[in-house]
């Protein structure tokens, strides 16, 4: 089979016209739309910004909350950030011009940077999960085993699986012969969509996505039920404030755990199928569940509310000094 496909590209590649540029169909063809749109958008993409950087900054300048939920926190804000930037400002801008194009090396960037981000992301939040398993059914090993280094090292291990997740990817789509349609049915790219566009028989790549990105979503958002199902179970078995205060943190983690796995498990699982709500759900994993995080966290989360209205007081105090002559 992988043969075949071989044979089929090569000669695709001897016929095609080499694609230099994609175009992004977007969201709407609506003149007014497009327009509410890229205020809307701005706004939102504004909110995701600045309230990840809050949790980030306030994670870093507190000593209270110097603890390994909090240092992954502080890191699955980083990447939420970083997700919602790498389509997103291109997005706005695009709604306000005509020619919505992308050249074919911002096109791999854009699929690279998704698939980095979001690997780097699904290991974070089983790292978070792990986290509430030992300090809940394990706490007196807690902070034995959830130690900086083991805490730094699953920060390093989440971008090191982005990345060869990402370069996994990108190396099956980047030498792919593009010789037809340029046009892609969404507001940024990614890989579903794009290897609709080459000139050869798309199955072989198709279960390729599905083993290494649609099955990989949904083994680990089963595992992670299972984990938090686990938890739960031990929580139930304990009544004090510190299991209420545990069943918040845990019950904010799986609604975070939920937001991100059901869209990318809808796309991925069924890329040959192009759905309606495609876009939909495209629009809530790169900026909505990134906006929605920080409002998850902070809002459910007492210690993280009281060290940003501290960081707050400190800085207007701070600036109110300055200005005191």
């Amino acid at each position: 089979m992988l043969e075949s496909f071989q044979k089929s590209e090569q000669m695709a590649w001897s016929n095609q016209s080499a694609v230099t540029e994609f175009i992004l169909r977007g969201l709407s063809s609506s003149l007014e739309l497009q327009i509410f749109y890229s205020l809307f958008f701005s706004i939102v993409y504004a909110a995701t910004v600045l309230g990840n950087l809050l949790i980030v900054v306030t994670i870093a300048s507190e000593p209270h909350l110097h603890s390994p939920v909090y240092f992954l926190l502080g890191n699955l804000s980083f990447t939420d950030m970083s997700l919602a930037s790498f389509a997103t400002p291109k997005m706005i801008a695009d709604f306000l011009r005509e020619h919505k194009a992308i050249s074919f090396e911002g096109c791999m960037t854009q699929i690279f940077f998704l698939h980095l981000l979001g690997g780097a992301e699904i290991v974070l939040l089983i790292s978070m999960s792990f986290d509430r398993y030992v300090a809940i059914c394990k706490p007196l090993c807690y902070l034995t085993i959830m130690s900086q280094r083991t805490c730094v090292g699953l920060v390093i291990l989440s971008w090191i699986v982005g990345i060869f997740h990402a370069l996994s990817q990108l190396a099956f789509t980047v030498n792919l012969p593009f010789c037809g349609p340029n046009e892609v049915d969404s507001f940024f790219c990614d890989l579903p969509l794009v290897i609709k566009l080459i000139c050869v028989d798309t199955y072989i790549l198709g279960v390729f996505m599905i083993s290494t990105s649609g099955m990989i979503a949904l083994v680990c958002f089963i595992l992670l039920v299972i984990s938090y199902t686990i938890i739960l179970v031990t929580i139930q078995q304990h009544s004090s404030g510190g299991s209420s205060k545990a069943l918040s943190t845990c019950s904010a983690h799986f609604t975070v755990v939920t937001l991100f796995f059901g869209p990318c498990i809808f796309i991925y699982v069924w890329p040959f199928t192009n759905f309606p709500i495609d876009k939909v759900l495209s629009v809530f994993y790169t900026i909505y569940t990134p906006l929605l995080n920080p409002v998850i966290y902070t809002v459910r989360n007492k210690d993280v509310r009281y060290s940003m209205r501290k960081l707050n007081s400190h800085i207007f105090k701070s600036r109110k000094t300055d200005y005191t002559p």
